[in-house]
């Protein structure tokens, strides 16, 4: 069972990031409840799903997709939240994190992610007051069977959506970063597990970024 940050540093071999990091679909969703339940009263591993509303393509550009990576790490590092997988295409993102003492706080990162990222794309597409993000679902981690491949889901999201063949060169993804900051063996478990079967909330279609041959192998801002 996930219940300790320490526990899934260790055993998982996952480095923390480094606070230096700062620099919807209505009838279509179908499985979703109107309002997801967030039970974000336990301290663990999540899950966490949230697409753009009516699954548009507001993150198209590498440059929209920095932008939101970077409020992402921010955010996240401001909470204490230790992030161990994350993927963010041009509709939806996914991350896994484990929580601080206060899992509650990750509903009020998200609020504001959401409004910073929301406010800078309108901004940019002159649209003020356009709605850009829908509801987020996330999922406590209580099994390390549960929490493998899931990790493994979320490294490989863009291959999994055809975006490219190789998660490693997306720079908005997090395989990369695990495939450095990882022992073989522990990296060697982690692919080992198979991700057709899992029960994952992915209904996207998301567009590969205009430009992304040009970005191929450019390492995210952690890395050293």
């Amino acid at each position: 069972m996930i219940t300790s940050r320490r526990w899934c540093s260790t055993f998982f071999g996952v480095r923390r990031l480094d606070a230096a990091f700062s620099r919807c679909y209505r009838t279509t969703m179908i499985d979703w409840p109107h309002a997801p339940p967030h039970r974000l009263t336990e301290q663990g591993a999540y899950m966490v799903t949230c697409g753009t509303y009516q699954k548009a393509h507001f993150l198209s550009t590498p440059e929209r997709l920095d932008m939101f990576r970077d409020l992402f790490f921010t955010g996240m590092a401001e909470i204490g939240w230790e992030l161990h997988a994350w993927a963010i295409l041009s509709n939806h993102y996914h991350f896994i994190a484990s929580s601080p003492t206060d899992p509650g706080t990750l509903r009020r990162v998200i609020s504001k992610l959401h409004t910073l990222s929301a406010r800078d794309l309108n901004l940019r597409d002159s649209q003020p007051g356009r709605k850009v993000w829908f509801q987020y679902f996330d999922s406590h981690i209580t099994f390390t069977n549960s929490y493998l491949p899931r990790l493994k889901y979320v490294h490989h999201n863009p291959v999994h959506h055809g975006i490219l063949s190789d998660a490693g060169s997306y720079p908005w993804c997090s395989a990369s970063w695990f495939a450095r900051t990882t022992r073989p063996a522990f990296r060697a478990t982690v692919e080992g597990f198979k991700t057709d079967r899992l029960s994952v909330m992915d209904p996207f279609d998301p567009q590969a970024p205009m430009s992304i041959e040009g970005k191929s192998g450019v390492k995210p801002p952690h890395s050293k």
